[in-house]
């Protein structure tokens, strides 16, 4: 019944979305989601920087990502256990958000804590392997001239600590980070219990840059959707 019930709000979402909404503040959405996801943790803080490299070498700096909202996650792909859920959440999301108009506007990052091992083609075949789309996705990963541990200093930066361990594992947390157009950190989703709907409409939020506040002439998606859980 959960499967059918979630499967019913993203419908829902993606049906209203497909619509042109004028949304409330996001100090408004923050309030509610705060309220309703317990995993969920609002920010407003400059989002660390990165200058780091794609799985085909290209270089990918942050501030390259402007003018879109990122959704970004750190794992490494010798992760046993939560880091591929992490991957499978992260594509879930991707899927509902690229049934909508929001396809263009938002882009996946997930940065490697392990570059050492985690090569190009391991990252294009993990990517692939977890179902994430690289039209709107990309997989970071240190530069052969830099340091080992700078994805783990830039994970830090973002307050997640991965410690290496001797056996090659990483202790580690699992948090999904949304950053707005602006290079702005907006919003943390702690851990893999959150609903992806709140997510995904979090998103919504910044897409029709709500964080910049404006009247209501009409109500927004997020009173059509508040309802329905």
């Amino acid at each position: 019944m959960r499967i059918l019930h979630s499967a019913a709000l993203a419908f829902a979402l993606i049906t209203a979305i497909v619509t042109p909404v004028v949304a409330h503040s996001l100090e408004e959405v923050d309030q509610d989601l705060r309220d309703r996801d317990k995993y969920f943790q609002p920010e407003d803080s400059e989002a660390p920087g990165f200058t780091l490299q794609d799985a085909d070498g290209r270089v990918v700096r942050l501030g390259d990502l402007h003018g879109k909202v990122v959704v970004l996650n750190f794992i490494y792909t010798n992760c046993p256990d939560v880091c591929p859920l992490h991957a499978e959440r992260i594509a879930q999301l991707q899927a509902m958000i690229n049934q909508t108009p929001m396809k263009a506007m938002v882009e996946f990052v997930t940065i490697t804590t392990d570059p050492k091992r985690d090569t190009g083609q391991v990252l294009r075949d993990y990517g692939q392997a977890h179902g994430l789309d690289p039209v709107n996705w990309m997989f970071l990963t240190a530069a052969p001239d830099q340091p080992e541990d700078i994805t783990r200093k830039i994970a830090e930066a973002y307050g997640l600590k991965f410690t290496q361990g001797d056996d090659s594992m990483q202790m580690h947390g699992i948090v999904t980070h949304v950053i707005d157009q602006d290079g702005r950190l907006r919003a943390r989703f702690h851990g893999l219990q959150f609903e992806p709907v709140n997510l995904v409409m979090f998103v919504n939020a910044l897409t029709n840059r709500t964080q910049k506040p404006h009247g209501h002439p009409e109500p927004g998606l997020w009173d059509k959707l508040k309802g329905l859980f």
